[in-house]
C-alpha cells in the first residue's frame, strides 16, 4: 500500500490523497494530489491566475449527460481542458508513482506487460463513464488498447464486497453494539438491555472454534454468515453513494448480485456545496463568486479549512465548531461591501452561525447538522428504499464503506434509521476497504458470478408486419414484402440476472456485396416496457463495428463450368454470415465476432463514446 502521500494536512493520516490536479499556463503537468494543492496555494496570486487547478473533477465524469472523448472540464481561474487530457495526466502520475514504488522494493526489472491494472469506478456510471476511464488509461499509457486485458475496471462497492466477506471480526466496528450507558442510547433513542445483548456476544464468540475458521477460508465475521446470506454494501464516497446487494453463492463462496446498483450523488461533496451555498446567504451570493474567481487560491484554503473541520463533527458535541476565515477573505469583503464580515454575520439573521473574535465562524451543532442533513437523509432515503424492494428482503448485513462512512454524522443516521433492520457494520480502515477490494478483484475477476443488468440494452431490426398488432405508420414495403420497422431486439432487460461468460448472439448479413463494414446501432432504456426503439425513454447509445475482411475470391473458372462456378462466387457473397457475440455479465459490455463461411474472427468493437 501507498501509505504517504507527500504534503498533507498537518495532523491527519493522508492514505488517500485528493482529487486535485495542476496544469502549468502551456497546458504541462505540474503536480497532483496533495502537491498540486500546496503549489497552486504558493503561487504569486497574479500568476495563479495564468495556472490552470482541478478539484474533486471525478464527478463530472457520472454529471455529464452526454460524456465523449471532446467534453471538457473547467479550471478555477474558467479556462477549459479536454477531460480526456486532465484524467490522463492523473492516470500517467498514478502509473510512474506505483511503478517507482515497486521498483523500490523489488530488484528485478518490471515489463509493462508484467502489470495487470485495475482502476475502480462507481458502480451508478453507465457505459460511456467507464469506457472514458478505459481511454484515459490508453492514453495515460497505463496499458496499450492491442493489450486490452492488461487493464480491468472494478465497481466500487463490488470491490468493497469481496473484501468485507474477508473481514475478521477484530477488523471491524460493529455499530450495533456500540456503548450503552445504563442501559439505553445516549440520544434515548433506544432502551433496551445491554446485558443480554453482551451475553449473546460472548455466546456467539465462544461458539466458533478457531478449527472452523481457518478451514472456511473466509473471515472469522462470515462465520455467523451462512451460505445464501444477503448483505448490502453502501459505499459512501466524495461524490456518489453506491448501493450493491449480494448474496453468497455455496458451494464456491461466489458472489451473486441481486439487485441492479443504485446508488446517486449523494457524497460528503454535498456538505461541501452546503457550506458554500451558507457563505452565499451570509455574504451574498455575487462575493463568493467574485471572491473565487479575483481569490482563488484563498478560497481553496478556506474550502481544506472547512474539510477537516468536517470530518471532526459528530452528533452530540455540545461546542461549536470554528472554521477560520483567510485574512484575504476579510480583507476583500471589506473593500467589496464597506463594512466588516462580523457585521455581515449580525446582518444575516444566521442566528447558527456566530463570529468569534479570533476571525472565525463559529458553526454551532445546529448548523452542522443543517449543512450534513440534505446529504446523509439522502442515502438513509436511498438505503431504505432498497431494503423495501422485493428481491433484497431478508438482508442481514450492512457494509458502510468509503471516505464518508468514517463521518460520526453519518454513521449516527444510518445507525438510527436502520439499526433495528440489519447489523450495521463498518471495516476499521473504512476509507481503504475499496483498495484493498480492487486487489482481490485483480488477482481473481470470477469472484463475482451474476451480475445484474442496469439497462435494457437491444438493437432496432426489421419484423413481419402484422395487421392489428403493429401501428400502420411503422410499416415498410419493401421487394413487395410487408416489414415492421423500428421493433427493439433485446438483448438483456434491466434488471435481468446475467452470469459471467453468459452470451447473447446474433447474425449479421451484410446489405451487399462488397461492403466493408457493418455497423449497428445500440440502443437502451431504463424500464423494460418498451418495445420500439421509438418509444419514450429509449435512447441510442452506443454502435457496434463489425470489420469485414475481403472474402477470398473464388478460384478462377474452368472454361466448362464457367458459369456455375461464378454463380458460386456470388450467393456467397449473398450469403455472408457474421456472428456476433455480446458478454453483458462483466463490469464492461465486450463484443466479439466470426464470418461464419471462413471460421475467422472479425474484428468488433463497441463504442458508447461517440454518439
Amino acid at each position: 500500500m501507498v501509505r504517504r502521500w507527500e504534503g498533507g494536512d498537518p495532523g491527519v493520516a493522508n492514505q488517500k490523497s485528493p482529487t486535485c490536479l495542476l496544469l502549468t499556463p502551456e497546458l504541462r503537468f505540474h503536480s497532483f494530489g496533495f502537491s498540486a494543492r500546496d503549489s497552486y496555494h504558493d503561487l504569486d496570486p497574479d500568476e495563479a491566475k495564468h495556472w490552470l487547478y482541478f478539484d474533486k473533477f471525478k464527478m463530472k465524469i457520472h454529471s455529464a449527460s452526454n460524456l465523449t472523448m471532446e467534453t471538457d472540464l473547467e479550471a478555477v481561474n474558467g479556462r477549459q481542458v479536454r477531460a480526456i487530457d486532465v484524467f490522463g495526466h492523473a492516470l500517467r502520475f498514478f502509473r510512474e508513482h506505483a511503478l517507482k514504488e515497486v521498483k523500490e522494493q523489488v530488484s528485478s526489472v518490471l515489463e509493462s506487460e508484467d502489470v495487470r491494472w485495475v482502476i475502480t469506478v462507481p458502480a451508478v456510471w453507465r457505459q460511456p463513464a467507464k469506457q472514458f476511464m478505459r481511454e484515459a488509461a490508453y492514453l495515460a499509457g497505463l496499458v496499450s488498447p492491442e493489450h486490452a486485458e492488461q487493464l480491468l475496471i472494478a465497481l466500487e462497492p463490488e470491490a468493497a464486497s469481496i473484501y468485507c466477506r474477508k473481514l475478521r471480526l477484530h477488523q471491524v466496528i460493529d455499530l450495533s453494539l456500540r456503548p450503552i450507558t445504563n442501559g439505553f442510547d445516549p440520544d434515548g433513542s433506544r432502551p433496551f438491555d445491554s446485558s443480554f445483548r453482551q451475553a449473546r456476544e460472548q455466546l456467539r464468540r465462544s461458539r466458533h472454534s478457531r478449527t472452523f475458521m481457518v478451514e472456511s477460508g473466509t473471515g472469522e465475521l462470515w462465520s455467523e454468515m451462512q451460505t445464501g446470506d444477503k448483505y448490502i454494501v453502501a459505499d459512501c464516497g466524495g461524490g456518489t453513494v453506491d448501493l450493491t446487494v449480494h448474496q453468497i453463492e455455496q458451494p464456491q463462496g461466489t458472489l451473486k448480485e441481486l439487485y441492479k446498483a443504485s446508488g446517486g450523488p449523494y457524497g460528503s461533496v454535498g456538505v461541501d456545496l452546503a457550506f458554500e451555498a451558507m457563505l452565499c446567504q451570509i455574504f451574498g451570493e455575487a462575493f463568493i463568486q467574485s471572491f473565487k474567481a479575483r481569490r482563488p487560491a484563498a478560497w481553496v484554503d478556506l474550502t481544506i479549512a472547512f474539510e477537516s473541520r468536517k470530518r471532526t463533527a459528530a452528533p452530540g458535541r455540545p461546542n461549536a465548531l470554528n472554521v477560520s476565515l483567510p485574512f484575504s477573505f476579510m480583507d476583500f469583503y471589506k473593500t467589496q461591501r464597506g463594512h466588516s464580515v462580523e457585521a455581515a454575520l449580525r446582518r444575516s439573521n444566521m442566528n447558527m452561525v456566530k463570529w468569534s473574535s479570533q476571525g472565525m465562524l463559529r458553526l454551532t451543532q445546529e448548523a452542522m447538522n443543517q449543512l450534513f442533513q440534505p446529504t446523509v437523509s439522502g442515502i438513509v432515503r436511498h438505503i431504505e428504499e432498497l431494503i423495501a424492494k422485493p428481491e433484497v428482503r431478508g438482508v442481514r448485513f450492512l457494509f458502510l464503506v468509503g471516505g464518508f462512512a468514517e463521518s460520526p454524522m453519518l454513521q449516527r443516521a444510518v445507525q438510527n434509521a436502520l439499526g433495528r433492520t440489519c447489523r450495521i457494520i463498518i471495516p476499521q480502515d473504512v476509507g481503504l476497504t475499496i483498495l484493498k477490494g480492487a486487489v482481490l478483484f485483480g488477482l481473481d475477476p470470477t469472484v463475482v458470478r451474476v451480475r445484474r443488468c442496469p439497462l435494457s440494452y437491444g438493437v432496432g431490426v426489421l419484423n413481419r408486419f402484422v395487421d392489428g398488432r403493429h401501428p400502420r405508420h411503422k410499416l415498410l414495403v419493401k421487394d413487395g414484402r410487408e416489414w415492421c420497422t423500428d421493433v427493439l431486439d433485446r438483448f438483456v432487460a434491466v434488471d435481468q440476472s446475467v452470469a459471467l461468460g453468459e452470451v447473447v448472439r446474433r447474425s449479421y448479413t451484410p446489405a451487399r456485396a462488397g461492403q466493408r463494414k457493418i455497423i449497428i446501432n445500440i440502443y437502451c432504456s431504463a424500464t423494460d416496457d418498451v418495445t420500439y426503439i421509438s418509444d419514450a425513454g429509449v435512447r441510442k447509445c452506443g454502435t457496434i463495428t463489425l470489420d469485414l475482411p475481403e472474402t477470398a475470391a473464388p478460384p478462377p473458372p474452368r472454361a466448362a463450368g464457367a458459369g456455375l462456378e461464378a454463380g458460386l462466387g456470388e450467393a456467397a457473397v449473398e450469403r455472408r454470415e457474421i456472428r456476433a457475440t455480446m458478454q453483458f455479465g462483466d463490469t464492461e459490455i465486450k463484443v466479439t465476432a466470426v464470418d461464419v463461411m471462413s471460421s475467422r474472427s472479425v474484428r468488433a468493437s463497441i463504442d458508447f463514446l461517440s454518439n
